[in-house]
């Protein structure tokens, strides 16, 4: 039966960089995962963990040295960025990636649906598309909607993280990914941006993969928690697992399947 419900499927995916050399490192070694549609996974792991190159696979950034992404019952793997860009939306770490700076709102919007390819919306005329950005933007409570002129280089940080929250969201991916996409805003904001990350996510019931460092968040957001470690998938929680656990509890759960000590103090600490 829950065959039907699985979105995005990893088979045996294997990544490895500078294949052949001194700094050969595998990355996702032999990773599985079966995400089901609606599923909200927060992804956790120490530096090196695998856990950005997981997102970099699954969105063609680059291909797998061996393994299957089945998305939406289609084989994409191996399929580049660009023709990924339609099923799969994403946000950066930095802010500044995901946006143009010297481009107005309307502009980073419009070039995100365009990327997204919404039936409709390409022959749509101007105020109609207007009245779109205008409509996704304003549950933000930001005021963005009455900014669409306005260049995006003039927005501060959080407000590009939420801009583009919103950009890769439009129009309505498969999947969304979000790569550490608080780490470098400051506390208040990154709380800011997370809620609204959780309405939208909630709202379009989307599926999606958010990597952090923050087992604080891990605990406290989403409907499954994954701990990497070395390029696999060593716990796997869903919302019930999860509900009462303290962050020692996941320390403990971390050590004893991944046969070793926690010793990234990023994550102890729950710093960014």
């Amino acid at each position: 039966m829950s065959e039907n419900k699985s979105l995005l499927k990893l088979k045996a995916i294997t990544k490895v960089f500078s294949k052949g050399t001194i700094d050969e490192v595998t990355a996702l070694d032999g990773v599985n995962l079966d995400v089901n549609n609606g599923d909200y996974i927060v992804i956790i792991g120490s530096n090196g963990a695998g856990k950005t190159t997981l997102l970099n696979v699954i969105a063609g950034v680059y291909p797998p040295e061996s393994g299957e992404i089945i998305l939406n019952g289609r084989d994409i793997t191996g399929m580049c960025e660009y023709r990924c860009a339609n099923s799969v939306g994403r946000v950066y770490q930095d802010p500044h990636v995901g946006t143009a700076a010297k481009m107005s709102l309307e502009e980073n919007m419009a070039m995100a649906v365009l990327r997204g390819q919404v039936r409709g919306l390409r022959a749509a005329t101007n105020k109609q598309r207007r009245e779109l950005f205008r409509a996704a933007l304003a549950p933000l409570g930001l005021g963005l909607e009455e900014r669409l002129s306005a260049l995006v280089g003039t927005l501060s940080g959080g407000q590009r993280q939420a801009l583009a929250l919103v950009m890769a969201t439009v129009s309505k991916p498969a999947i969304l990914l979000l790569d550490e996409h608080i780490a470098t805003l400051d506390p208040r904001t990154a709380k800011t941006v997370l809620d609204l990350t959780d309405m939208i996510v909630t709202r379009e019931k989307m599926t999606t993969l958010m990597v952090t460092h923050n087992m604080e968040l891990a605990l406290k957001y989403g409907n499954r928690l994954i701990m990497m470690h070395k390029g696999r998938t060593v716990v796997d929680m869903n919302e019930e697992q999860k509900a009462n656990l303290a962050i020692n509890d996941l320390v403990v759960a971390f050590e004893r399947a991944a046969g070793e000590q926690l010793t990234d103090e990023s994550i102890l600490l729950g710093h960014h």
